[in-house]
């Protein structure tokens, strides 16, 4: 009686092992001295996990050209974050392949000597950012909480998350971390021509809002500091291009002689941004250095 009682003891006990394996554990802290960057990843077993970055881009705020306005927004802020003082939370929006995300990688490599650092989060993920910002809390680092290509669908839970956490929460804003966002929605949300049917109007000819666009700019409005970027003229795309060529160590005369055909590259494309403007370069100087 005794052995068949312990050896059910021993399968109990083999049996809460597993299912504890594939419950959910809290947030543990990373390897801090890994890296500068982060992700945030969450298995399908629900365990989420802090992973480092192992190469993070090099890319710097001089690399970045006809965006002076944008960046000297995004500096000012992030140097008043890593030096302690007040800062925002802050939302880029605007024309795709502008440097919006760049702009962000470029402050984190200019600071990271002072402490600053990144985690990226995915929209799917954004349910967890509490137990991060808990995990973070209590460290001395600086930290930015990206949030890239940011966009939600009706009812989707991460937005009520962000919202929570950007103003509203029980919880105290822990001066710690930022949020940086980026998108190509103003208002991070489908607009729709019916939304406008909830305006109304008063005597005077005042036009207000009704509760749909009101809940719609309200996680945009969150966000201490919105900054917008626009699609780059032809003139401005010819200086990224010769950016990003120098950068390659393209001579000047080359540089010069493929004007003509970045604009070709951008019209096949349809667009003239910086990502275009860097995917021609790439082409153009293997294609260059493959002759010479």
């Amino acid at each position: 009686m005794n052995v068949n009682f312990e050896h059910l003891l021993v399968r109990a006990e083999q049996l809460i092992s597993r299912i504890e394996a594939v419950l959910p554990q809290p947030l543990s802290q990373p390897d801090w001295s890994a890296s500068n960057a982060y992700r945030y990843r969450k298995r399908s077993s629900g365990h989420g996990t802090l992973e480092p970055v192992r190469h993070v881009g090099t890319m710097r705020l001089a690399d970045l050209k006809e965006i002076d306005a944008q960046k000297d927004k995004i500096h000012r802020n992030t140097l008043q974050f890593v030096e302690g003082k007040p800062a925002n939370n802050v939302l880029l929006t605007g024309a795709r392949g502008t440097g919006k995300s760049s702009l962000i990688k470029a402050c984190l490599n200019e600071y990271a000597p002072q402490g600053l650092r990144l985690i990226e989060v995915d929209r799917a993920d954004l349910t967890d950012l509490p137990d991060i910002v808990d995990v973070v809390s209590a460290r001395t680092e600086k930290f930015i909480v990206f949030c890239d290509d940011l966009s939600f669908e009706e009812g989707e839970p991460g937005y009520k998350a962000l919202k929570s956490i950007l103003d509203g929460s029980i919880a105290a804003t822990t001066p710690n971390v930022l949020i940086y966002a980026t998108s190509n929605r103003r208002h991070l949300l489908p607009e729709y021509m019916a939304d406008n049917l909830s305006y109304t109007h008063t005597d005077d000819g005042e036009v207000h809002p009704g509760e749909v666009i009101e809940e719609k700019i309200s996680l945009s409005e969150r966000f201490g500091l919105w900054v917008s970027f626009y699609p780059f003229t032809q003139d401005e795309y010819l200086v990224i291009v010769a950016q990003w060529l120098s950068s390659f160590d393209v001579a000047a005369p080359a540089i010069a002689a493929a004007r003509a055909e970045s604009l070709v590259w951008a019209l096949e494309r349809g667009s003239r941004s910086g990502r275009v403007a860097w995917q021609f370069a790439r082409d153009y100087a293997g294609r260059h250095f493959a002759i010479t």
